[in-house]
């Protein structure tokens, strides 16, 4: 599992360093090869190639005409390509979704569970400020025993 907050940076070039406690986990587990993507635009996902092909192969039991099935690829495919972590541990993010998602300098890089999130480290900030933790997800989080 991927867990925690690791503040990074972006380079001039779009290429994301891991931060030592994901690449180190990447490392016993996985390999270089990663698919980067967004359902959103807003956040850049970055998926291991095996945990991307779990969730191709749920995909595939899905009639091809089931319209969210022809959302969630088209969004993903937009803004989703193919890396590999080079030596030097770093993953080259799609021009089009650092433009798209702000991930360039300063960004949070998040474990959630089986892959990573990369966000703006200033939309983040005031994201998570404007709407809180409120009760109600309090109560929902309850109800699956949190």
């Amino acid at each position: 599992m991927f867990r925690g907050n690791h503040p990074t940076r972006v380079d001039e070039k779009g290429r994301l360093k891991l931060p030592a406690e994901f690449k180190r986990r990447v490392d016993e587990l996985y390999g270089p090869q990663f698919y980067i993507t967004s359902k959103d635009g807003k956040r850049a996902e970055v998926y291991p190639l095996k945990e991307w092909e779990k969730i191709e192969e749920k995909l595939a039991a899905i009639p091809s005409m089931n319209p969210a099935k022809k959302k969630f690829l088209d969004v993903t495919n937009y803004y989703g390509q193919m890396a590999e972590m080079d030596a030097q541990g770093r993953l080259l993010l799609p021009q089009i979704l650092r433009e798209s998602a702000k991930v360039v300098g300063d960004v949070v890089v998040l474990g959630s569970q089986t892959f990573l999130e990369v966000v703006n480290h200033d939309s983040f900030k005031a994201e998570l400020e404007a709407q809180p933790m409120s009760e109600a997800d309090m109560t929902a989080l309850a109800d699956f025993g949190l």
